[in-house]
């Protein structure tokens, strides 16, 4: 059961982050399209790890995820609206899946034609 409310925690912090993330005034996380893919508490809800994506790259990201965790205090006041125990302490770190399942489809995308499903080469024929 506890499991369950630590889950259902992490989705309701999540939101909250999503949400507050508009109301940033800093030009590292303004100017870009920052997203807030997952964020995970810990069993005794001190930290809670919030991992940020950001439309431009690596790079972009790494300069959100400055930025977020410069505007942290920010954060904790607008999950605090969350019922809970105790406010825990916001990790933020850089969520590169989006540069890497385009990395990936891009070398699907690039596999040579003639192979066909069964693994054989057709021009053997």
């Amino acid at each position: 059961m506890a499991n369950f409310n630590i889950k259902r925690l992490s989705e309701d912090i999540r939101r909250e982050l999503s949400a507050a993330v508009s109301g940033v005034k800093d030009p590292r996380v303004a100017e870009g399209f920052v997203t807030i893919t997952r964020c995970e508490v810990t069993n005794d809800m001190s930290y809670c790890k919030v991992w940020v994506a950001c439309m431009g790259g690596e790079e972009r990201t790494a300069k959100a995820v400055e930025g977020m965790k410069a505007a942290a205090g920010y954060f904790k006041k607008q999950i605090s609206r969350i019922r809970m125990r105790k406010i825990p302490e916001l990790i933020f770190l850089a969520d590169n899946s989006l540069e890497y399942s385009e990395h990936i489809e891009n070398l699907i995308a690039n596999l040579p034609k003639h192979v066909e499903d069964n693994g054989e080469d057709t021009d053997e024929n």
